[in-house]
């Protein structure tokens, strides 16, 4: 697997989370994904950037366009160092919110992609990455 671009932008304030939905967006289309999987993908996004700011504290998104023999993928890193996710079996469950959201945000964007990675622990920052290929 190759990496052909790759790059990181802020996710700290609300205005963020919409210029990470349209960086990815167009990161989409650069990767040849069709309409439904530009959606698919930005949909995660939004999810997780906003996390990243309401319950992470802001933090940064990592994007790398990749290639793996004749498909191409997006690859997106969610990174904060805020509390953490002291369970993250039961944050995986739909349902649960450590807030007043409801409780789809990892489990959905989890659904909308090819591979889907979390690691925290309480006082360690969260870091998810997610992965779609074409």
């Amino acid at each position: 697997m190759n990496v052909r671009t790759h790059g990181s932008m802020p996710v700290r304030r609300e205005q963020d989370v919409v210029l990470a939905r349209q960086a990815v967006r167009k990161l989409a289309v650069d990767c040849g994904m069709r309409l439904v999987d530009q959606t698919k993908m930005v949909t995660a996004a939004s999810e997780l950037a906003r996390n990243t700011v309401v319950y992470g504290g802001g933090g940064d998104m990592d994007w790398e366009l990749l290639e793996d023999g004749a498909r191409t993928g997006l690859r997106l890193v969610f990174r904060d160092e805020g509390p953490g996710i002291a369970d993250t079996a039961l944050a995986m469950t739909d349902g649960w919110t450590s807030g007043s959201g409801l409780g789809l945000g990892l489990t959905g964007a989890r659904r909308l992609v090819s591979e889907f990675e979390l690691d925290s622990a309480p006082g360690k920052g969260t870091r998810v990455s997610i992965t779609r290929w074409t």
